[in-house]
């Protein structure tokens, strides 16, 4: 059976992760928390990246 739940917004994935996915299935739960937690580990790093490559980008073109 595939539980099909509408998420409409970030903080909703969150919250359904951590509170409705734990009492749905809970090892599928903590295996999602690893890759959120490491997705927020990571993000400062993939922003400044993506800055760094627009910068870039803007200066080829000038």
């Amino acid at each position: 059976m595939i539980l099909k739940i509408p998420l409409l917004k970030v903080t909703s994935v969150h919250k359904d992760v951590s509170e409705r996915l734990l009492k749905i299935n809970n090892i599928l739960a903590q295996e999602v928390r690893e890759v959120l937690n490491e997705n927020k580990a990571e993000r400062h790093i993939r922003g400044g990246m993506a800055t760094k490559l627009k910068y870039e980008l803007e200066k080829k073109k000038k």
